[in-house]
């Protein structure tokens, strides 16, 4: 476990409610407020926005165009409407996968200038709305941090933003595996790979604590045995129910240590070739996981955990893993050059997440 002399702190303020066919708890949990609801737009062809307005007693809104990868200037549009027109909502019910979860942040939360005012911390929130957060994929674990990403694809260069607000937490996680059922093969796996990072970026980082190495290990633990059994029985309960267990676990272990090099690296991927975030996040892990190795030897215990082999070994394993299930890991498969590759790299290391990474001072030195 190490030395805990030095202590550490934790602190999660999202009530996680798990069990499979728990969205009927959902009117329990809301009773008679006001609901704007937020979705994505396939709910209404799969019955769900259906057994949503059968459930919930008081929608006043629905917002049901939200894509994958948000972009800054649709954020700004659906916060403008909201602020403007759904003042009765009370709460906000995010059903979705982390695209729907973050744009729930994201309205969730107004100062003085609008949305641009949240995104920075030094001005106040004036008003904000109660957010609970149902995740109809197993990964993101948006479900149960503050955090939501913004993508500004007409900035030169294109960039990535974030909002961080002590009012962007939800106040519950209502997580129904078997809302999962549905999911196509590869939100399935970008989903489970997705939970995997978040589970080695928390072991690999400056910040982790006994308490998130626990819940890290466990995660990634159970993504790399269920994975490949849910892509042979993808409508197995067990299967289902572990992989969302594990997205929960991983978003908790990473809501207090952020993540690390191989998300800022994700970004470039996202950002510059259009790779889903799953799939951008879990290329680079074999590569960070070589770069950590050695680098602190706690690290190298926790993380030999997660093979139960020697952590000089891990990398191979992690590498042969995501082959088995279709991800490349060399970053040359996605059209990046040797040399775009090593700039993506050194640019990483002096990122937010990069700096989180238990090697980034010692590799920027050298």
């Amino acid at each position: 476990m190490g030395d805990l002399t030095g202590g550490f702190t934790w602190h999660n303020p999202v009530a996680v409610d798990f069990a499979w066919a728990n969205l009927q708890r959902l009117p329990q949990i809301v009773g008679r407020r006001p609901v704007l609801l937020v979705l994505f737009p396939e709910a209404r062809e799969i019955g769900l926005r259906a057994e949503l307005e059968k459930l919930l007693q008081r929608i006043v809104g629905i917002v049901d165009r939200v894509q994958p990868n948000p972009a800054l200037r649709d954020i700004e549009a659906m916060h403008r409407t909201f602020w403007s027109e759904q003042h009765s909502a009370e709460i906000i019910v995010a059903i979705g996968g982390g695209s729907v979860i973050d744009t729930a942040k994201c309205l969730s939360v107004t100062t003085a200038s609008g949305f641009a005012g949240a995104l920075d911390a030094a001005q106040p929130i004036t008003e904000f709305r109660s957010l609970m957060a149902v995740p109809t994929t197993a990964g993101t674990g948006s479900e149960v941090t503050p955090w939501a990403t913004v993508w500004d694809p007409d900035a030169t260069p294109p960039r990535k933003l974030s909002l961080h607000r002590r009012e962007t937490w939800p106040h519950t996680a209502l997580i129904d595996p078997a809302l999962t059922r549905s999911l196509p093969r590869g939100a399935t796996i970008a989903g489970a790979l997705d939970a995997l990072s978040h589970s080695l970026e928390a072991i690999w980082n400056r910040n982790a604590n006994p308490v998130s190495d626990r819940l890290a290990v466990g995660a990634a633990r159970k993504a790399i045995e269920f994975l490949p059994k849910v892509l042979g029985a993808p409508s197995d309960r067990e299967g289902r129910s572990a992989l969302s267990l594990a997205a929960t676990m991983a978003g908790l272990a990473f809501s207090n240590t952020k993540t690390a090099l191989a998300h800022e690296i994700s970004y470039a991927l996202t950002l510059q070739r259009g790779i889903t975030h799953g799939i951008a996040c879990s290329a680079p892990l074999p590569l960070v996981w070589r770069l950590a190795q050695g680098k602190n030897s706690e690290r190298d215990a926790v993380l030999a955990e997660i093979f139960g082999c020697p952590a000089s070994e891990g990398a191979a394993r992690l590498e042969n893993f995501l082959h088995s299930v279709e991800v490349a890991t060399d970053l040359r498969r996605y059209d990046f050059s040797a040399q775009e590759i090593d700039t993506i790299l050194h640019s990483s290391l002096s990122g937010a997440r990069g700096r989180n990474f238990i090697g980034a001072q010692e590799m920027r030195v050298a």
